[in-house]
């Protein structure tokens, strides 16, 4: 029905193949390892607060491997069970408590018996803890060696539209030099967990490949080498790493999860030292660092030289530094200057103390610039950071007694200042649970890799607090809700003065066990921003009330067909201007037979949003690894089919094709990235072999 709005022929005949392909795939099916409905639920829990273009393959790569290769429940000290993200320190700690009063456990059944481990929390776990044996480095050997899991990974996509970009040819003017696909590959090894390799290459949409100042071809190359368990090396990484520390205020590489429905990562469970495997390219190290036991001690120092993006230039015979670049996007002759522009060297150590349920560590980080770093020129940059050296210190806690877990860190930059969070996370009974967390961020404290609890995504200029609870009344019941009533005693961006709000969200669930669930949430958020003056008024706060309100949905028919439904909708009210609405619904439909080498699940959206302001962000399928967060904004509708083809048993394909359509519109987009017409549609193709 929607080809009547089409009067361009090419258009109509794209928008046909499309649909086509996705009805023609509707019958496709394939075996899964797990309820895809579950897993979808958890990431989306864990990463809604993300928008697009956000890379957390680590994640979902991190889950691949744990459901290939299960936590020993008679094995495991709680380390690998914080890998997976959404267990708390709590119940990690009761069942350790657990296995210790009763012995070991005999069926992974056992967990249903385990204080503060409700029915979701027991559906989570099932599929990556197992009770079985293990390897050690005695059994190594050149021909077991030979036999280690590894893993290759190819992934092609573009968009099947070119944009405006591509089409400039004028060298005087900013324009894309590369081509519009992007290529990917990963490499991975595996022997018993105990020696990893992981190497990535990634080209992005725009980039150069093999050509002019890319000749060597990928924009980013990555790897990275983990050995475990070497007498008192717990771990040794030489290549890319990360390391995640206290609750974030110095150090924390990687993916950090803020406020969403799964209040217990509010409390920050840092792993120490791992190994960076993401296609992010900003906010990891690369060098070596190693985990060093020694007795209750564990130690860790680390050193990291790399080049980052930045804008450098020669005054005086200094090198200064007036921008750092994280976007990892290298396709304008800009962006090329300003790749890997500056040197950028890092080091420091971590001592950690653990006696029982009580650890206490420090940790010191030293960063140098191969330029000074000057202060921006808008009054709300007063107090960045201006130098070459920067240098952070903390000191961190948690402590577990009985069914609290205390938790907190204090953290400074030399001859700058301070920040600090405290919190308490606390079964009141076993139905009923509450966090509670104070943060206290100065203007003036500064720290390259900091990413922690709050309202702001750098770690400054911000006091909070913050309380949640979780409770279920029954097995098939949950409540989750919080309150983060914070302040901002400094300028911000499109904020001329100290402001203040708060952020409250509610969310009500029912759960069939291994069936469906739904789920009702409500968020409503009041910041301060500057009012819209014209050019002689004068500017002011004011304050910006945003509601939602989301319907959710989800269904296992049969073994075969589960559903998916959403609808969801916002009210954005600026002061002294007029309401703005926006609102989305959704059906995904997902057809898995155990049976089939080929399974496919697709969505139908539509969406209508006044503005920018009402836009909306909703987690959909993608191939493996892969993650998509797209943006629902103006008005039309969202197509995309997710085919899964198992050609061997060692040998997957992936396809995902998706399209925005845009009745309305004549053009999409702006700047570099605007495209004729409207429609936007993209594809991408996936192989993977397992060896």
């Amino acid at each position: 029905m929607i080809l009547i709005f089409l009067s361009d022929k090419s258009l109509r005949l794209k928008l046909y193949l499309l649909i086509g392909i996705l009805l023609g795939s509707a019958i496709a099916t394939y075996s899964q390892e797990y309820n895809e409905l579950t897993f979808d639920q958890l990431f989306e829990q864990l990463l809604e607060e993300l928008e697009e273009d956000v890379d957390a393959s680590e994640i979902s790569e991190r889950w691949s491997y744990y459901l290939k290769n299960p936590i020993d429940l008679n094995k495991t000290d709680g380390g690998e069970l914080h890998d997976l993200l959404f267990l708390s320190v709590i119940q990690i700690e009761s069942l350790l408590a657990h296995r210790k009063e009763s012995g070991d456990f005999i069926s992974k059944q056992e967990l249903q018996s385990i204080i503060g481990f409700d029915l979701r929390t027991v559906q989570y776990l099932l599929p990556f803890v197992t009770v079985s044996g293990d390897m050690h480095y005695r059994d190594f050997t050149v021909k077991n060696f030979l036999k280690s899991k590894q893993e290759v990974m190819l992934r092609y996509g573009r968009l099947l539209h070119r944009a405006k970009g591509y089409l400039i040819t004028d060298t005087a003017r900013s324009r894309y030099l590369g081509d519009p696909n992007r290529y990917t590959v990963r490499y991975r090894l595996n022997y018993n967990d105990k020696i990893r390799l992981a190497i990535n290459m990634d080209k992005d949409a725009g980039e150069l490949f093999f050509k002019d100042k890319q000749r060597y071809g990928f924009d980013f190359y990555a790897a990275s080498l983990a050995i475990r368990d070497l007498g008192k090396v717990k771990q040794l990484v030489i290549g890319d790493f990360a390391l995640q520390i206290g609750q974030g205020l110095t150090m924390w590489n990687g993916l950090s999860f803020g406020k969403g429905s799964m209040i217990e990562s509010s409390a920050r469970q840092g792993i120490g030292l791992r190994q960076y495997t993401s296609l992010n390219e900003a906010n990891f190290l690369r060098g070596v660092a190693g985990a060093l036991s020694l007795g209750k001690f564990e130690f860790t120092p680390y050193i990291s030289y790399r080049k980052i993006d930045g804008s450098m230039e020669k005054v005086n015979d200094d090198w200064v530094i007036s921008t750092l670049s994280t976007s990892g996007l290298h396709r304008t002759p800009t962006e090329q200057r300003y790749r890997n522009a500056i040197g950028q060297l890092v080091y420091g150590g971590n001592l950690l103390y653990s006696k029982n349920r009580f650890k206490i560590g420090g940790n010191f980080v030293a960063t140098h610039l191969e330029g000074v770093k000057l202060l921006g020129k808008a009054l709300e940059n007063k107090y960045d950071f201006e130098g070459n050296l920067l240098r952070n210190a903390s000191l961190y806690y948690n402590y577990t007694y009985r069914n609290s877990y205390f938790f907190g860190e204090i953290a400074t930059s030399f001859d700058e200042g301070y920040a600090w969070l405290t919190g308490i996370m606390t079964s009141i009974t076993p139905k009923f649970s509450t966090v509670l967390l104070y943060r206290d961020y100065q203007k003036n404290y500064h720290s390259f890799f900091a990413q922690s609890m709050g309202e702001n995504s750098s770690t400054k200029n911000e006091k909070g607090l913050y309380t949640g609870l979780v409770f279920h009344p029954s097995r098939k019941i949950q409540w989750t809700a919080y309150l983060d009533v914070f302040k901002f005693p400094w300028l911000r961006y499109r904020v001329l003065a100290p402001s203040s709000g708060y952020d409250i969200m509610s969310q009500f669930s029912y759960i069939w066990y291994k069936k469906g669930q739904i789920s009702v949430r409500f968020r409503y958020r009041v910041k301060e921003e500057n009012t819209s003056a014209s050019k002689n008024e004068k500017v002011f706060l004011a304050k910006v009330n945003k509601y939602q309100l989301r319907f959710e949905y989800k269904y296992k028919l049969s073994n075969i067909w589960s559903i998916r439904s959403r609808l969801e909708g916002v009210q954005y009210l600026k002061e002294s201007e007029q309401k703005e609405y926006g609102w989305m619904a959704y059906q995904d439909l997902f057809f898995n037979p155990t049976s089939s080498k080929i399974a496919t699940n697709m969505r139908l959206a539509y969406f209508h949003t006044d503005s920018y302001n009402t836009r909306i962000y909703a987690f959909e399928n993608d191939v493996l690894y892969a993650s998509s967060f797209p943006l629902y904004y103006q008005k039309g509708w969202r197509m995309y089919n997710n085919i899964r083809y198992r050609i061997h048993r060692n040998i997957d394909l992936w396809t995902k094709i998706s399209a925005f359509y845009y009745p309305e519109l004549e053009k999409i987009g702006s700047g570099l990235d605007e495209i004729q017409g409207n429609i936007k549609s993209e594809v991408k193709v996936q192989l993977r072999l397992q060896f």
